[in-house]
């Protein structure tokens, strides 16, 4: 048997993207989401109070958001419980709010069943940072700076281990200027561009400087230490925060056809 091992997950139609950024100016289908679920608190608010003024109001705007999602994405059509939503507004205006409270907890576990299967997906796909695109320079693609960068970690704890303390200390230099390039690419971005420049900050800029002290006078053991935390600061929580997700979503955007699959 192939040692190979196929995850399957459920995806969204392909018309959702239209919805979304960068194909949408606005994040359209986020919006009518947060309509949905705030209007479906007021309904069962007012049901509750026996507000029939408010309710009649806030059971419209339901109707109207939720009836919408067939509209934005035909394909979602049959996955809308129109018999509830059609109960909940009669309820609403015959008064029966005990009737129309049940509907809404209905429409609610509608809801949840279709996040169950798509919004970590669908928030993976059209949320997620994309980095495909950057560069650093025209010679130069984001991925091949991010690889230098690595390798000048590692240059460093080579060669302090080894006793090459000018390598290693040359490396260090060559780490920061990288360091410094990958910084205004970051300020430049859609992500940090009102933001003051947040890479490399004082903390890390600070233990370049610790560093550095330390692979002239310290030992072995504090030069370790000094370049594990910079690795921490410079690389694992950027990591941590946009490659995970990136990576995520480059599986899921750009994976392998199930013909792909099936031809290897």
């Amino acid at each position: 048997m192939h040692e190979d091992q196929a995850s399957l997950i459920k995806t969204p139609p392909a018309s959702l993207a239209q919805w979304y950024k960068p194909e949408n100016k606005r994040q359209v289908w986020l919006h009518n989401m947060f309509k949905l679920r705030r209007e479906m608190q007021a309904v069962k608010y007012y049901a509750d109070n026996k507000d029939a003024e408010h309710l009649e109001k806030w059971v419209t705007r339901l109707s109207e958001h939720y009836l919408k999602i067939a509209e934005m994405v035909p394909e979602w059509e049959k996955k809308l419980d129109r018999e509830t939503m059609s109960s909940l507004q009669q309820s609403a205006s015959s008064h029966r709010y005990q009737d129309v409270s049940h509907a809404v907890d209905k429409l609610n576990e509608s809801c949840k069943s279709c996040h169950t299967d798509f919004r970590t997906v669908t928030a993976t796909m059209y949320r997620a940072p994309d980095f495909s695109a950057m560069e650093i320079n025209p010679a130069t693609t984001y991925k091949a700076h991010m690889k230098e960068l690595i390798k000048q970690v590692n240059q460093i704890k080579i060669a302090s281990e080894d006793g090459m303390q000018e390598i290693a200390l040359s490396s260090l230099s060559d780490l920061t200027k990288g360091m410094n390039v990958l910084g205004e690419t970051c300020s430049n971005s859609t992500c940090h561009k009102n933001d003051a420049k947040s890479y490399p900050d004082n903390t890390m800029n600070k233990t370049i400087i610790s560093l550095e002290q330390s692979l002239r006078t310290g030992t072995l053991k504090e030069q370790g230490k000094e370049l594990g935390t910079l690795a921490v600061l410079a690389c694992a929580r950027c990591h941590g925060t946009h490659r995970i997700a990136f990576d995520t979503r480059e599986r899921l955007v750009n994976g392998q056809s199930w013909l792909e699959l099936i031809k290897h």
